[in-house]
């Protein structure tokens, strides 16, 4: 079958596929291996929780896309305060992390105190299927996003724990701002800025 990495709107119908892509996408991710660490019961752990944040957070509030094997949600700046975890979100979560609920608490406290103030776009997750790599559906994704940021005039901001992503996202233009280790034995986030382009 051929696979297709046009970007396009993602609906609510195409939850199923984008779950399952981001859950392969994300299995050796540092922060997923820390507040998922058992490997056998990861993956269907991953299945929920991406199946959740996006069917009840980000395709309500925020820019979701997708190819055939990647997937990409955006915040933009006027959105911020919207695209976060009503109460019976958090409860989901709370059920699919278990012990890890607090990992997941943590990560958010400390990312919260370190997020910019001044107004952006928020590239909150993107993944590509391992299967597929190498044949730019991650790239056509981001370069979708960062082009509405542009036509917005807005800058963006991202976080990652994986220190092998820095060099792709260092290709679209941005710069590590901060380093910021989780507590305990949380892995290290990088957050990374971009400025916007193309405007005079």
């Amino acid at each position: 079958m051929t696979m297709t990495n046009t970007p396009r709107t993602a609906t609510v119908d195409d939850a199923v596929l984008i779950s399952a892509t981001l859950t392969r996408a994300f299995d050796d991710d540092p922060m997923m291996c820390w507040f998922f660490p058992e490997d056998a019961t990861r993956p269907a752990a991953l299945d929920r929780y991406f199946t959740t944040i996006f069917t009840r957070q980000y395709v309500l509030h925020g820019v979701c896309e997708r190819t055939d094997a990647a997937a990409a949600f955006w915040v933009p700046a006027e959105a911020q305060e919207k695209a976060v975890p009503d109460a019976a979100t958090i409860e989901e979560l709370e059920n699919i992390l278990g012990d890890g609920v607090a990992r997941l608490g943590a990560a958010v406290e400390t990312a919260a105190a370190h997020t910019p103030q001044e107004p952006h776009w928020s590239l909150s997750l993107i993944g590509a299927d391992p299967a597929a790599q190498g044949r730019g559906h991650g790239s056509a994704l981001l370069r979708s996003g960062l082009a509405q940021a542009d036509a917005a005039g807005m800058p963006v901001y991202l976080e990652s724990s994986k220190a092998s992503n820095l060099p792709v996202y260092e290709h679209f233009g941005f710069t590590v701002r901060e380093e910021v280790p989780l507590p305990g034995d949380g892995p290290m986030l990088w957050g990374m800025w971009r400025e916007p382009r193309g405007r005079a």
